[in-house]
């Protein structure tokens, strides 16, 4: 037996039994909590492999949405974009926010409450604080020499 679909296409609680590499594609972009933290660019150590963030935002990021400006137009704008999927997401997980739906439910953790797929509203992530809302600086402002001056803690 096949699974209900709700109104907005997507199976009740989805993320729950369904494997990653099994949710339909509204499924897997219905993940996105829209914190706008995995459009903060990084510094990578090379010798560990620690990863940090930076309030450095991607040329795209809208700060007041989180979301990306051209987000089906973005790697024509951002070549090095990732366009995380089922398939890839095995090598870009440790890069990913410790927050993110994607990362969490990759390494077996549950949702947080604020998740909109929990809360039910997608203003919760931004009122928990998680989200980049209003305090990121454009990558044209910085120098990319200067981006370990903006390494950050990421907000959970």
């Amino acid at each position: 037996m096949k699974d209900p679909i709700n109104r907005d296409g997507l199976r009740p609680k989805f993320w729950e039994h369904v494997p990653l590499k099994n949710l339909a594609p509204r499924e897997w972009e219905a993940l996105c909590d829209g914190c706008g933290k995995c459009c903060l660019n990084k510094l990578e150590d090379a010798d560990t492999g620690e990863v940090a963030l930076t309030r450095v935002a991607c040329r795209l990021l809208d700060g007041e949405t989180c979301r990306c400006g051209q987000y089906e137009l973005r790697k024509q704008f951002v070549p090095e974009c990732i366009h995380l999927t089922p398939r890839n997401i095995a090598d870009h997980a440790y890069w990913m926010p410790q927050t993110c739906a994607y990362r969490l439910l990759f390494e077996g953790k549950p949702l947080y409450d604020w998740h909109p797929l929990i809360s039910g509203d997608p203003e919760t992530v931004h009122s928990a604080g998680v989200s980049v809302r209003g305090w990121t600086v454009p990558e044209f402002e910085v120098d990319e020499d200067e981006w370990e001056d903006h390494v950050i803690e990421e907000p959970t």
